[in-house]
């Protein structure tokens, strides 16, 4: 059964910091491309960040400069470090999971990043 469990969000005032944390289960780790993407009140879910098994990454205009992807191939498990945190950065964050080989994906359940004074 595969799994992809997020942890680390919660409340932040503008201009903190927040790292997200995905651990993933039950998929050949090695062979997906993970991404962070985000889904604001009333907006279509978008891409964040992204980083292949060989680490080259990806961001998002909105986040670039802000916001860091890693991966733990070792742990299975993929991080996004985000700084200078603004209140438009609030959404639900999921993780998600490609495969490099084909168009199979698998998504967490997201979680919560509010971002307020």
């Amino acid at each position: 059964q595969v799994q992809l469990v997020e942890s680390g969000g919660g409340l932040v005032q503008p201009g903190g910091s927040l790292r997200l944390s995905c651990a993933a289960s039950g998929i050949t780790f090695s062979h997906y491309t993970m991404e962070w993407d985000r889904q604001a009140p009333g907006q279509q879910r978008e891409l964040v960040a992204r980083i292949t098994y060989g680490g080259i990454t990806n961001y998002a205009d909105s986040v670039r400069g802000r916001s860091t992807i890693s991966r733990d191939n070792a742990k299975n498990t993929v991080h996004l470090q985000m700084d200078s945190l603004k209140p438009e950065d609030t959404a639900v964050y999921f993780c998600h999971a490609r495969y490099e080989y084909g168009s199979l994906e698998h998504w967490g359940q997201g979680t919560q990043v509010t971002v307020s004074s």
